[in-house]
């Protein structure tokens, strides 16, 4: 029984939209350093340093957006042009006490996220990024976080 297998139930189900296999797993630590890599880079809001953690056919998928994967940008200079306007949305924004885990291709980092928008609200949530790897790259950032009122 595969791992897919295995989180659908151990029923056979097929999970639609499921990533691609994409390589076998780069070292561990190695992907744990990218990640905090990563993590540095956004607080930072240092759109080159993330973008040197994504491979050339990078896809984000946003936590919020009108289709069920949020807002889905492919490719390098929609992903870079998306990192660049959450930093101009929310100028002071910060990912805090990042932990990541690694599972083969895939990981995940949780955080919280503070930031101000432009019209001065004032955001704290915590939220999650799953991720699918080739070797120590992010080929898919798919971004899930808290919706508070």
């Amino acid at each position: 029984m595969t791992r897919r297998d295995l989180f659908a139930g151990g029923v056979g189900l097929a999970l639609a939209g499921a990533p691609p296999e994409t390589a076998a797993a780069a070292d561990e630590a190695a992907v744990l350093k990218m990640l905090d890599e990563f993590a540095a880079a956004w607080n930072r809001h240092d759109v080159d340093g993330l973008m040197a953690c994504m491979t050339g056919d990078c896809v984000f998928e946003s936590a919020a957006g009108p289709d069920v994967t949020g807002t889905r940008y492919v490719g390098r200079d929609a992903v870079r042009a998306s990192y660049a306007a959450i930093f101009k949305a929310y100028t002071d924004a910060r990912w805090a006490n990042p932990r990541h885990f690694v599972a083969g291709n895939r990981a995940v980092s949780e955080w919280t996220f503070t930031g101000t928008t432009t019209a001065g609200a004032r955001v704290e949530v915590n939220g999650c990024d799953i991720f699918t790897l080739r070797g120590t790259k992010i080929v898919l950032k798919n971004s899930y976080r808290k919706q508070r009122s």
